[in-house]
């Protein structure tokens, strides 16, 4: 997916074990974590990656997140990814992804993910004007349905289980990495359901951060639109998640 756009990041991906689930296809989660490595490697290439926020005093949140499922690769095939901003706010940037067959070039995903800068520190929000990311010239969106609201109520939750957080799950900021929220969600469900479900989409709202040695517990709602799945740590809100299948 070559381009001369600065600023549009663009890479061919293989999908290699470490992204294939049972079925030898690019799993939920394993997909959320290709998104996050585009999301990086574009904020390095914009110079305003966490590793350099890191040396000025800031570091980047993802609040939140949607994805819509069309097809999910099987595993050795390469890929076309591009991820670009598209929409910037004083405090927050929308960022989209799309996922493309390298043969047909018909999408397999598409994302968009907001993002906020925090002080290090204080973790106070920080105008974006404050780092050299950009603010003018977006591509055009390819994906900006809003957000929801999941709202603060429990009713209808089922506790599925609970999970003590260990050093191999903390990122550079020294919290959960967000990937290790999305593995501990899709985990309500059993392979056999699985195997006879499609994803077809999701939306994740970070809402809090966990530390290691913290104890999670994770739980589940069925509701009309999807499962409802949410991460508590004692009792705070850490991660809400819904996820929406089609049958194979």
């Amino acid at each position: 997916m070559a381009t001369d756009n600065k600023l549009i990041f663009s890479k061919e991906r293989s999908i290699d074990s470490a992204y294939m689930d049972s079925e030898v296809k690019l799993g939920v989660a394993q997909a959320l974590l290709m998104l996050q490595d585009n999301f990086t490697d574009y904020f390095y290439t914009l110079k305003c990656d966490g590793v350099r926020l890191r040396e000025i005093g800031y570091f980047w949140v993802f609040t939140k997140m949607k994805v819509k499922f069309f097809k999910r690769p099987n595993w050795h095939e390469v890929i076309d990814t591009a991820t670009f901003t598209v929409k910037n706010t004083r405090l927050k940037t929308s960022v989209n992804s799309i996922f493309k067959d390298k043969t047909t070039g018909e999408p397999l995903l598409i994302a968009n993910q907001e993002a906020c800068i925090l002080d290090l520190k204080k973790h106070h929000p920080v105008a974006l004007a404050k780092v050299p990311y950009p603010n003018e010239g977006f591509p055009e969106a390819i994906f900006d349905e809003p957000f929801g609201k999941f709202g603060s109520d429990d009713t209808g939750y089922e506790e599925i289980y609970d999970h003590k957080i260990r050093y191999s799950q903390i990122d550079m900021s020294h919290h959960l990495n967000n990937i290790e929220y999305i593995r501990l969600a899709v985990n309500v469900f059993s392979e056999e359901f699985m195997l006879t479900h499609e994803v077809d989409s999701l939306e994740v709202h970070y809402t809090g951060e966990s530390k290691e040695g913290q104890t999670l517990r994770i739980y589940k709602a069925e509701k009309e639109d999807g499962t409802y799945i949410r991460i508590k740590e004692s009792e705070r809100c850490v991660f809400d998640m819904r996820i929406s299948f089609r049958d194979k």
